[in-house]
């Protein structure tokens, strides 16, 4: 298991083609991926194409949706990453968490952490965090932890609310 890093109550982790059951957990709830833009998941081999095509592809520039697990128990609670715009020129800030995980503070404890580690480990200038304008706990978040707001953007026919952040430890 390759361990990226832990927080006083996670541990985030490479996923790894085997997790396919878990990705499936997390993305056949329709309340989890109402705002994301992506279908609820049906079946464990779409959720292997997702691990396949999108999530380990970028653990080659050391970022990635890395797997949170519990360290009271090691129970997949989600999980928490930065992710390769190349398009857009972006590092992107994203979290899912399953429904029973919401509004225990895990998100904020993870995307706080993924936002440091993304600036003191990986040395990135900016980082960016978005979500869908009703979103509004994925929207507290990332004021929460300090990114600010730049504006709004259309993702996929919806508005979405664009927040970025600074590495605060470069030095100009």
């Amino acid at each position: 298991m390759q361990i990226i890093f832990e927080t006083p109550r996670l541990i985030f982790r490479q996923f790894t083609i085997k997790d396919s059951r878990l990705i499936l957990q997390l993305n056949s709830n329709p309340e989890v991926v109402k705002y994301v833009h992506e279908p609820v998941l049906e079946n464990e081999e779409q959720a292997k194409n997702i691990i396949t095509a999108i999530i380990l592809p970028q653990y080659q520039n050391n970022l990635g949706r890395w797997a949170m697990h519990t360290k009271d128990g090691n129970e997949f609670i989600g999980w928490c990453g930065l992710k390769q715009l190349p398009k857009k020129r972006e590092i992107d800030l994203g979290y899912r968490l399953k429904q029973n995980f919401w509004g225990k503070g895990f998100a904020t404890e993870a995307a706080s952490h993924t936002l440091d580690h993304g600036f003191k480990k990986l040395n990135l200038s900016m980082i960016t965090g978005k979500a869908h304008t009703d979103n509004l706990a994925s929207l507290t978040i990332l004021k929460k932890i300090g990114m600010k707001y730049k504006g709004e953007e259309i993702e996929d026919g919806s508005i979405i609310k664009v927040f970025t952040a600074n590495n605060p430890y470069l030095i100009s």
